[in-house]
């Protein structure tokens, strides 16, 4: 199954609920008025694109529409899709993982499916032959390095931890040396989420990538960004406060098939300028998926 078809399948949830809201706006209005632009607006913010992002959409149809010369809302719907992609085209939806080895820093609050992200990562590119090594830098919570422990097994991956509670950069220290010792392509890095503790975090976080920036001065470092599609704005309002403590070049957004409101793919892509390289759509190990923008938008709407 392609991206479109798991996309349309995983999305099925923010489909409905969008066909029959944006959808019955473009076939319930003949020509376009001030009447259409209002309901969709307010249709596009209760998908979770979020005010800012829904009235930039609008106002770019609106003119896109003078410019065209459109009469029916029916011809304004593929205008509105290019828009949208246009959005979500920030950046490279590819990872960047030029150097031997690259790191990927992952970060994101509890719960959002960090270390979930991390195994299916691993085995994706494990799959590619390329040798990984999973860092367990998350000590707080109990089960995260057992948890990082069983998706190694299953890629295949080299893990590096130490007991619960240890210091997250030291860990992180030993994982850079196991990896060059062992010529490991890329370094997965888990981390705490403890965003409520917003200053221990924002330390935490600074101390693991100076030790990355020292030790691997050199190498393609990525910043990943996981959230949980699910909390809608509050996911947007995380990404803001993740970007400004961290320096996020990417993120992957999970549990899109448990939402009726997608639209915060587009919005967090938007409002942070930041590319979205996957989407979770599903527990198995192929489903998170390499982020395509036009798909993802044909399969919206």
């Amino acid at each position: 199954m392609g991206f479109f078809d798991k996309i349309k399948v995983g999305m099925a949830k923010t489909r409905e609920a969008l066909s029959s809201t944006i959808g019955s706006i473009f076939t319930g209005f003949g020509e376009i008025d001030d009447d259409f632009y209002d309901e969709l607006e307010e249709t596009l913010i209760l998908a979770d694109l979020g005010v800012e992002t829904a009235t930039k959409a609008t106002e770019l149809l609106r003119k896109r529409v003078r410019e065209l010369h459109l009469k029916t809302a029916q011809e304004a719907k593929d205008v509105l899709k290019e828009i949208l992609v246009q959005m979500l085209n920030v950046g490279s939806s590819e990872l960047c993982l030029d150097t031997k080895p690259s790191v990927i820093l992952v970060i994101g609050v509890n719960g959002v499916g960090k270390t979930t992200t991390i195994g299916k990562i691993a085995n994706q590119l494990g799959k590619q032959g390329k040798k990984v090594l999973l860092v367990a830098g998350d000590t707080f919570r109990a089960a995260a390095a057992d948890q990082l422990e069983i998706w190694a097994g299953r890629s295949g991956a080299d893990i590096v931890r130490q007991h619960e509670g240890a210091d997250p950069a030291s860990v992180v220290f030993d994982g850079i040396q196991a990896a060059k010792s062992r010529g490991s392509d890329v370094i997965l890095i888990d981390t705490a989420g403890r965003l409520h503790n917003k200053q221990n975090l924002m330390n935490e976080l600074n101390k693991i990538r100076r030790i990355v920036d020292r030790e691997l001065p050199d190498s393609a470092t990525e910043v990943l960004l996981v959230i949980d599609g699910t909390t809608g704005q509050n996911g947007l309002i995380q990404a803001k406060q993740f970007k400004e403590i961290a320096g996020v070049t990417a993120m992957a957004l999970t549990k899109l098939d448990g939402t009726a409101k997608g639209g915060i793919v587009i919005a967090v892509a938007d409002a942070l300028q930041i590319p979205v390289k996957f989407v979770g759509v599903g527990e198995r190990e192929d489903d998170l998926m390499p982020f395509a923008a036009q798909e993802f938008v044909d399969a919206l709407l």
